[in-house]
């Protein structure tokens, strides 16, 4: 997955160091040389991820990160500050700025990028609710500012079979008004977080009798917690197995001896974050079920969808992303063959086919009569066509019941907007271009536009 990160240091030799090892990541990597810069490239070139030095003259970063947290321009940019500070009152003092994260110079590889990947997967998905949230306002749905979430009260699990390193966390916690339950076993930490919403999960490493990060996968996967941020304790010799819970799925880590302090910043910062989430995905919830769903297929409608899609494309700069137009092959035939009533449970079938196929963060909605549009955040060209080709793949392996309605096919159009950003129309229009030539070269199959097709 490719980002944008801009990176931020008066020291040139830092600033070449880390654009070389992000580049031979292929990120997209940009430099500012202190806070002045790095506000004025930030609100400019929007990065997914700031990498902030402390000590710069002028403007430090502390004060740098407060104005990119302060600006509705840039609050949603994690930034990840970077200091030979070691000490715990400096990664306190980031954390109370906004700071998502904290690296102590010299910044070592392995953790570096686990930092990155993992903070760029959250941008990606806050950036689509947000853009969704967007959609909503504009459509005079959902009210145009949302006080901060409180984090009183908040449900946090802690799993740890250490007495007195579970009593330290839970009562930290307590101070923040977070309220706590604790699980000593990987089966009662899976009985608890299937019973509760917590907004928190706290997992020790240290966990003597069982893998820690076999529970880390197995919290990551369930329906109930996927999406609860993940917090690891650990031992400052256990950083590879810490990677590790990133590369699962987990959203923070604190090293041990416990610092109070810390993990009370750390907490709130990703309760923050989950309870923005819900409110984000709540709201818009209660607005689509107003205004912008299909009442046939449960799927966004051509008003929802065309309003979201300009506000991608019109973005600066525009994210790049890739739009499938889907066409059910010989629909009308169904219908008069086997009526309206067997065609409209048709279209459900493949609405629910498609829908559970594509990834959470993209958007599916159906267009009109049998057409549907799938819209990919991030996707390049391999990308596009494989999904594509999995989505024409599981409509054609449903199995409608005898006499309700015949074996379906559908055909499936793509274009991707170029450098240049596209228009919502133009999109479309080299989509629907391709889906002409998918209808001409036999149906059931996938083609895709031109590049060219969908610059402006």
């Amino acid at each position: 997955m490719t980002a944008r990160i801009l990176v931020v240091d008066d020291v040139p030799a830092n600033t070449r160091l880390l654009e070389a090892k992000l580049t031979a990541e292929y990120y997209q990597v940009a430099s500012a040389r202190d806070g002045f810069e790095a506000v004025a490239a930030a609100r400019r070139w929007q990065p997914d991820l700031i990498l902030l030095d402390v000590m710069m003259p002028g403007m430090d970063g502390f004060e740098c990160c407060r104005q990119l947290k302060q600006d509705p321009a840039t609050l949603h940019i994690p930034v990840v500050m970077v200091t030979a500070l070691g000490d715990a009152a400096e990664r306190v003092a980031g954390l109370e700025a906004g700071a998502d994260d904290f690296l102590s110079k010299p910044v070592e590889y392995g953790t570096l990028m686990s930092r990155v990947r993992s903070l760029v997967r959250l941008k990606r998905l806050l950036d689509e609710w947000r853009a969704r949230g967007e959609t909503v306002r504009a459509l005079g749905l959902a009210e145009e500012r949302m006080p901060p979430p409180s984090i009183a009260g908040a449900l946090a699990l802690v799993v740890d079979d250490w007495d007195d390193e579970a009593d330290t966390v839970q009562a930290t916690l307590a101070q923040e008004g977070i309220q706590t339950t604790r699980a000593r076993t990987q089966a009662e930490a899976l009985d608890l977080s299937a019973a509760h919403p917590f907004d928190l999960m706290v997992l020790s490493l240290g966990i003597s009798e069982e893998d820690p990060l076999q529970l880390a996968s197995s919290l990551r996967a369930a329906d109930a917690t996927h999406d609860v941020p993940l917090l690891l304790l650990g031992d400052t010799g256990e950083r590879e197995r810490l990677q590790r819970g990133f590369d699962l799925g987990a959203n923070d880590w604190l090293l041990l001896p416990l610092d109070p302090h810390e993990l009370r910043a750390r907490a709130r910062n990703q309760i923050r974050r989950k309870l923005y989430q819900d409110r984000l995905r709540a709201d818009l919830g209660q607005a689509i079920e107003l205004a912008v769903i299909d009442p046939l297929t449960g799927l966004y409608n051509r008003r929802y969808l065309m309003r979201h899609l300009r506000n991608l494309v019109e973005q600066n700069p525009a994210p790049r992303l890739a739009l499938m137009l889907i066409d059910v092959d010989f629909f009308k035939s169904v219908n008069d063959a086997y009526g309206h009533a067997a065609g409209d449970r048709a279209l459900r079938a493949v609405a629910d086919t498609l829908r559970t196929s594509i990834r959470a963060f993209d958007t599916l909605a159906r267009y009109g009569g049998e057409e549907f549009v799938v819209i990919m955040p991030g996707s390049v060209t391999e990308q596009a066509q494989a999904a594509a080709e999995r989505l024409r793949a599981a409509v054609a392996d449903m199995t409608p019941a005898p006499g309700d309605w015949p074996a379906l096919t559908i055909s499936i159009g793509i274009a991707e907007n170029g450098e240049a950003a596209s228009s919502a129309d133009s999109l479309l229009g080299a989509a629907d271009a391709a889906l002409y030539l998918a209808k001409r070269n036999g149906r059931n199959r996938v083609e895709m536009a031109a590049r060219e097709a969908t610059a402006t």
